[in-house]
């Protein structure tokens, strides 16, 4: 693609920030993530950007990943005190005693939905609207959802922190499980499950 063309195409305004955000917003945001782990990670970064700048949590993404064990709930729901204070001392992530330690306890959350046969995945899929937003500028964005605030509930009753009805809307966008993509926006309807319209798309 010429870059006169790349120039002509559509994003939320936010994308225009940096390479970084660029680059995620046309391949990895609003597209569909469905397995535990996945959204575990997205679910855990959401809570640490809470008060932060989404390209502050990309920049740190892989040092996360580096610390947090790639986001495997399984050794993390084991960590103890000295696992908090390596994670405090760990340059390359926010180091916020509160939200390392939501992180742990989500991750034993996870673990006991799975013991139940549950999957947090599904949880999260099972909010997916009816319909979604048709912005036509940033503007119109919703900041959340009667079924962001539903999950929010739903998730602090299986003992998950840090999942305020804001920060789920934000993970729902990011999941794809809305899409509010601008409606003129080259990325809209980019997870196959939507229309432009912001209907769904028949499965």
């Amino acid at each position: 693609m010429s870059t006169g063309a790349a120039s002509t195409l559509v994003r939320s305004s936010w994308a225009l920030q940096d390479p970084l955000l660029t680059e995620y917003y046309d391949r990895e945001w609003g597209m569909p993530v469905r397995d535990d782990q996945g959204v575990f990670e997205r679910l855990t970064l959401e809570a640490f950007q809470s008060g932060l700048s989404w390209l502050t949590i990309l920049r740190k993404r892989d040092a996360f990943r580096a610390a947090f064990h790639d986001f495997d709930p399984v050794p993390i729901a084991q960590y103890d005190e000295a696992d908090v204070n390596r994670l405090l001392a760990d340059p390359g992530i926010i180091r916020n005693r509160l939200k390392i330690e939501a992180t742990i306890s989500n991750a034993r959350a996870l673990i006991e939905m799975q013991a139940k046969g549950q999957s947090l995945a599904e949880v999260v899929w099972s909010y997916m609207p009816e319909s979604s937003p048709t912005p036509t500028e940033d503007s119109e964005v919703p900041s959340a959802s009667d079924e962001s605030v539903a999950l929010a509930k739903d998730l602090k009753h299986r003992g998950f922190r840090f999942v305020g009805p804001t920060t789920m809307y934000a993970l729902m966008c990011a999941l794809g499980v809305v899409d509010v993509h601008l409606v003129s926006s080259h990325r809209r309807g980019c997870s196959g499950l939507w229309n432009r319209d912001g209907s769904r798309v028949e499965q």
